[in-house]
């Protein structure tokens, strides 16, 4: 979570939109959110979507630049905790993180 809550902080804040942490415990969901509005276009999007299978942080979706699988590693979690789910298995085969 404090991970989340760093991207959240450091994104900021913008009159026309707002960047929300959601929390579902019991599921095991983390997301960090985007919506609002930019010049009356639209704005909803999935930043970055965090959820915990089998004791090990599942990356749905990272929407950022640094990449938040390396925010996580220097937290102190091991790679071997972390998938990378927005990668093919092939694709996770030759990182340093977990396949599954």
């Amino acid at each position: 979570i404090k991970a989340l809550e760093d991207y959240r902080n450091f994104l900021g804040s913008d009159p026309e939109s707002e960047i929300e942490l959601v929390i579902d415990e019991t599921r095991d969901h983390y997301l960090l959110i985007e919506t609002g509005w930019h010049r009356n276009q639209r704005i909803y999007g999935t930043l970055i979507h965090l959820n915990i299978i089998d004791n090990k942080i599942w990356i749905q979706q990272d929407g950022t630049e640094e990449g938040i699988a390396n925010e996580l590693v220097n937290l102190g979690i091991s790679p071997q905790q972390i998938v990378l789910a927005f990668k093919t298995i092939e694709r996770r085969k030759i990182t340093s993180f977990a396949i599954s």
